[in-house]
C-alpha cells in the first residue's frame, strides 16, 4: 500500500566523525584551479574567442558558487533557524544575481540588453521550480521507498513552511501585474524587495535548529569557532571577488557565443547562465534528499524561489534605473509571454503545496511541463502552456481551498503558522 513519506519517517544515521581538514584543503584547491584562469584572462591584454571566454568564466562562476554554498552552509552553525535557510538560499544564487543585474544595468544605456535581463530572470525561476523542485521530491520518495520497503506517494512539509508558502503566494499573485502591464516599474520593485525584507524579518523569529552539514561544509563547521568564522568570511570574500571578476565577461560571452554559433542568444542567456549558477544549489539539495533529508532540501529550494521571485525581480528595474534607464523596465512581446509563463508556473507550484504535501504526480507534472516548453517556441505555444499551468493551478486551488486563507494569513500571524495543525514528521 502506498503511503505518504511523512507517515514513514526514515531512520537518521548516526553522526559520523567530523571530516578531516584535508577535505577542505582539497576542495579549495580544486576550486582555485578552476577560478585562477578566469582571473588571468580577465586582466590579460589578450582577448580569447567568445566560446573560450564562456568556458573559462562560466567554470569560474560555477566554482565560486560552490565556495559560496560551502561557506553559507557552514554559517548555519552560527546563524540558526529558518533565517539561516533563507540566507543560504539567497547566497547560493548570488552569482545568478550578478549576471542578471549586469544585464539590467547595461540595458539602461543599451536597450538591446533589456531582453537578456528578462531572459535570465525567467529562466532561473522556471529552472528552479520546473527542475529543482521535482528532482528533490522524486529522489526523496525513492529513498523513502527503499528504506521502508513501501512505495511513498508524497513528501510532507512541516506546518511551519506555510509561512514561506504564504509569502510566495502573495508575491506570485502580485507578479501577474508584470505581464498584464508589460513592464516592471521601480515602485513594484521596491515593494517586492520590501516584501522579501519582511520575509527575512519573520524568519528571524523562528526557533533554532542544529544544521546537518555534509562534505566540505561539514569540515568548515567542525573548525573551532574563531577559525570557522574567519574561514567563512574569507570564503565569502573570495567567492564575491571571483563573481565580480567573472560576471561581466561571462554575460558578454553568452551573447557573443550565441552569435558565433548561430544560436538564439536569448535562449543561451535564459538557460545556460542560470544552470551554471544554480548547479551547486541543485547538487546540495539532491544530496540532502539522497540522505533522507528531503524536507530540508525542498525547504531550501522554496526559499530560493521566494528570493528569486521577490528580490531578483524587484532589483531589475532599480539596476535599470541606475544604469541610465527610466523608472520602468519596459518588456517586449516575447518577454511578456515569458513572464506570463513563469508566473503561471509559479502559481501552479504554490497550489500543489497548499496542503503541505508534495505528491509524486505533481512532481512529474511540473517536470513534464518544464520539458514540454522547449519544443513550444512560438507565441501560441507559450500562451497554450501558460493556460495549462493556470488550469491545473485553478483545479488544485479548488481542491485545496480550505488551505488558501491560512496560507494568505501566515505571513502576518504573530504565532507560528498553522499552530493548530498536526505537524508532519520530517523525512530523515
Amino acid at each position: 500500500m502506498s503511503t505518504p513519506v511523512d507517515e514513514q519517517p526514515l531512520a537518521t544515521p548516526a553522526p559520523s566523525s567530523a571530516p578531516s581538514p584535508r577535505v577542505l584543503i582539497r576542495s579549495l584547491a580544486i576550486a582555485a584551479v578552476i577560478m585562477v584562469p578566469a582571473v588571468i584572462t580577465r586582466f590579460s591584454v589578450a582577448s580569447p574567442a567568445p566560446l573560450l571566454q564562456l568556458l573559462v568564466f562560466g567554470a569560474a562562476v560555477v566554482a565560486a558558487s560552490f565556495v559560496l554554498a560551502w561557506a553559507a552552509e557552514a554559517a548555519q552553525v552560527d546563524v540558526s533557524g529558518g533565517f539561516a535557510i533563507a540566507v543560504l538560499a539567497l547566497i547560493a544564487v548570488l552569482p545568478e544575481y550578478a549576471v542578471d543585474l549586469y544585464y539590467a544595468y547595461t540595458a539602461g544605456s543599451d536597450p538591446a540588453y533589456v531582453q537578456y535581463a528578462a531572459a535570465n530572470m525567467t529562466g532561473s525561476n522556471r529552472l528552479l521550480l520546473g527542475l529543482g523542485w521535482p528532482l528533490v521530491v522524486l529522489v526523496s520518495l525513492y529513498v523513502a521507498g527503499r528504506v521502508t520497503k513501501k512505495p511513498a506517494t508524497a513528501l510532507a512539509l512541516e506546518a511551519e513552511h506555510r509561512l514561506e508558502l504564504g509569502f510566495l503566494l502573495i508575491a506570485g499573485v502580485v507578479a501577474f501585474v508584470i505581464p498584464a502591464t508589460g513592464h516592471i516599474h521601480v515602485v513594484l520593485g521596491v515593494a517586492l524587495i520590501a516584501w522579501f525584507g519582511f520575509y527575512l524579518y519573520r524568519l528571524t523569529r523562528g526557533e533554532a535548529e542544529e544544521p546537518d552539514l555534509i562534505g566540505t561544509a561539514a569540515a568548515i563547521g567542525a573548525l573551532p569557532r574563531r577559525a570557522r568564522r574567519r574561514t567563512v568570511v574569507a570564503l565569502f570574500v573570495l567567492a564575491a571577488a571571483i563573481i565580480l571578476v567573472s560576471a561581466e565577461p561571462f554575460a558578454e560571452a553568452l551573447v557573443a557565443s550565441g552569435s558565433a554559433l548561430g544560436v538564439d542568444e536569448f535562449l543561451l542567456v535564459q538557460w545556460l547562465a542560470p544552470l551554471a549558477s544554480e548547479a551547486p544549489e541543485f547538487i546540495i539539495a539532491v544530496l540532502f534528499a539522497w540522505r533522507g533529508k528531503g524536507t530540508a532540501a525542498i525547504a531550501t529550494l522554496i526559499s530560493s524561489k521566494i528570493n528569486q521571485w521577490t528580490l531578483l525581480v524587484g532589483s531589475l528595474p532599480i539596476a535599470y534605473l541606475a544604469g541610465g534607464g527610466s523608472a520602468s523596465l519596459v518588456l517586449d512581446t516575447r518577454q511578456v509571454e515569458e513572464m506570463l509563463l513563469t508566473a503561471a508556473q509559479t502559481l501552479m507550484g504554490i497550489a500543489i503545496l497548499l496542503g503541505l504535501r508534495f505528491h509524486r504526480w505533481s512532481a512529474w507534472a511540473l517536470l513534464g511541463l518544464f520539458a514540454i516548453q522547449f519544443p513550444l517556441t512560438s507565441t501560441h505555444g507559450r500562451f497554450l502552456l501558460s493556460g495549462v499551468y493556470l488550469a491545473i493551478a485553478a483545479v488544485v486551488l479548488v481542491v485545496q481551498r480550505r488551505h488558501l486563507l491560512p496560507t494568505l494569513a501566515a505571513p502576518f500571524r504573530r504565532a507560528p503558522a498553522d499552530a493548530g495543525e498536526e505537524e508532519p514528521a520530517r523525512v530523515g
